[in-house]
């Protein structure tokens, strides 16, 4: 079945949300993490394990993408925007019990996760609550 509207403006904007986000966190971590207050130093260590997550995010960002033009896609690229952007608020609200309150910026990117996820639950609810399509018992004719 072929995307809608809504649901093509749901995956572009997922997808070039996590894409963007990966990609400033892979190739400037410093700089992205600067935003939010948050000094990295130099550890090579603490860099790699923040340019690895941040390469996944660039990762599902084009699967994202891809559903819009590649149909046979669109299953995978709907349940990598609604895994994604439903993830991170869940893993936000873990941190605000368990660690506190985090700074402002924070709280920011909060909302904004929480906003794609609701457009992403929004433009596929019919595709989330519908049964999955049996396969064809039909005979090929001979």
């Amino acid at each position: 079945m072929k995307p809608t509207l809504f649901e093509k403006i749901a995956l572009g904007l997922s997808g070039l949300t996590a894409f963007a986000v990966g990609a400033s966190i892979l190739f400037m971590p410093h700089a992205f993490y600067a935003s939010y207050g948050i000094a990295l130093g130099d550890d090579a260590d603490l860099l790699s394990e923040l340019r690895a997550p941040g390469a996944g995010l660039v990762g599902f960002g084009l699967l994202m993408l891809l559903g819009i033009r590649r149909h046979a896609l669109l299953p995978v690229s709907i349940a990598a925007a609604l895994t994604v952007f439903i993830a991170f608020p869940i893993g936000r609200f873990v941190g605000l019990a368990v660690d506190g309150p985090p700074s402002g910026n924070v709280i920011v990117a909060l909302v904004v996760e929480l906003i794609v996820a609701a457009f992403c639950l929004a433009a596929f609810r019919r595709r989330i609550w519908q049964p999955a399509s049996r396969p064809s018992t039909a005979q090929p004719v001979r």
